[in-house]
């Protein structure tokens, strides 16, 4: 399906873009980035455009004679640092939304994928997909919630008003990778936590008690994930995690586990653990083929390992949250 076609992916330079920018590449696609990352984060047989997405002009000259969008230039930061300055989360991430999909569609892309967050739930042990609209998104996820929430509801007026039938929407849970964000201020939970064991910090303090349940699914899964989105279910909404849980106490092991000098755990039950479970349902997309196929703790394993020998290049990621200003 990709081989030979022109594809745009915005957020080409992230987590889930360097292996979704990879496979495609792989399977023959012309393919364009749009981010404000280094570009050394960029895959060098890609086309790059170092461009603001809050820009409209922006967006469609990037959109201009692309077959294929794949969105996931994304605001990514800790529910902490969202709290703390909501308007650099959900300003940049509603704006860039929609101006990218209306680019898409005025440039005339067939198929456009949207990608939406676990935040668009309310509180839930199972997360179903046409649940959504039933609630309201959790308190800890709200900013991020609402606004990939506007994203899904312009997805539905095009289908209404244009008939643009083929717009996927997909749903990552807790995603994890190389290329992740290690910023100790705004970092997710397992690159927090591989972060600071691996920079040697003892004891190593850890929220709560180590109970909360949680769907962690590695970025290259997610990349074929979307890849398969794409391909098989246009106009269809899909989760993709991993469909089991993992508690926080088990990520804490796996990365203590694989250390020659394990520091001492400190359980900090003083502060918030966060709801108690969180998975998806996943049937939707196994209906689709798809399968994660790295487990938890050989995705931590190799993150672990990445980050040892790729210091260097944590600082290239453009961070919204420290950045005096967009390009």
């Amino acid at each position: 399906m990709y081989k030979g076609k022109k594809v745009l992916v915005t957020g080409g330079t992230g987590l889930i873009g360097i292996p979704l920018v990879e496979m495609l590449i792989e399977q023959g696609a012309d393919v364009t980035i749009a981010s404000l990352d280094d570009p050394s984060r960029a895959h060098p047989k890609a086309k790059f455009h170092r461009v603001n997405l809050m820009n409209f002009d922006n967006c469609v000259k990037v959109c201009t004679g692309m077959d294929f969008v794949f969105h996931l230039a994304g605001i990514k930061g800790s529910p902490a640092m969202t709290a703390k300055k909501p308007a650099s989360f959900f300003v940049p991430t509603i704006t860039f939304n929609t101006n990218m999909m209306e680019a898409a569609r005025q440039c005339g892309a067939k198929r456009y994928l949207f990608t939406s967050t676990i935040g668009v739930y309310g509180p839930a042990e199972v997360f179903r997909e046409d649940d959504v609209w039933k609630t309201f998104p959790s308190e800890n996820d709200k900013f991020a919630g609402w606004a990939k929430r506007m994203g899904e509801l312009q997805a539905e007026a095009y289908k209404i008003e244009y008939g643009w039938n083929d717009i996927v929407i997909v749903r990552p849970a807790n995603v994890y990778g190389p290329y992740d964000n290690f910023d100790p201020n705004n970092a997710m939970v397992i690159p927090s936590l591989i972060k600071r064991a691996l920079d040697g910090e003892n004891p190593l303090v850890v929220w709560g008690d180590g109970s909360p349940v949680r769907d962690f699914i590695h970025a290259r899964d997610v990349a074929r994930g979307m890849l398969l989105a794409l391909q098989k279910a246009p106009g269809q909404i899909i989760n993709l995690g991993s469909g089991t849980g993992s508690s926080i106490r088990e990520i804490v092991d796996i990365i203590i586990n694989n250390m020659e000098n394990k520091p001492e755990v400190i359980w900090d039950t003083s502060k918030p653990s966060g709801d108690k479970k969180r998975l998806m349902d996943i049937s939707r997309a196994k209906a689709i083929g798809f399968k994660p196929t790295i487990s938890l703790e050989e995705g931590i394993k190799e993150v672990m390992q990445w980050y040892q020998e790729n210091k260097h290049r944590i600082s290239k990621r453009y961070n919204v949250f420290t950045e005096s200003k967009f390009i």
